[in-house]
């Protein structure tokens, strides 16, 4: 099975989970214990699910959506990969991503 790896930037702690495909990044990092919010649960409409992509990855990913950019507006910590991990949805190109869970203020 595909393997994807969540990286804690307040710890530098990093936890490599089995991804399968058709789910979405916040759906894989719930399924493992992984800690990243989603209050909306996936309706994307909190930010709480931001995540940073491994700039290696992000061109891999689907174009990003104007719902998903206006939402990232009200965010903390946001960069240039920023994503929300409910609108990535995992296939297997994506094999061996590395997502950072930016720090929560």
């Amino acid at each position: 099975m595909p393997k994807i790896t969540f990286i804690n930037n307040d710890t530098g702690e990093q936890q490599e989970v089995e991804a399968s495909v058709g789910l979405s990044i916040l759906e894989i990092a719930h399924k493992n214990a992984i800690d990243i919010e989603g209050n909306c649960g996936g309706s994307m409409s909190c930010g709480t699910c931001h995540v940073i992509i491994d700039p290696t990855y992000y061109d891999k990913l689907p174009e990003i959506t104007a719902g998903e950019l206006d939402v990232l507006d009200i965010v903390f910590n946001v960069s240039k990969t920023s994503r929300l991990g409910c609108q990535i949805i995992f296939i297997e190109k994506l094999e061996g991503i590395k997502i950072y869970i930016p720090p929560k203020n």
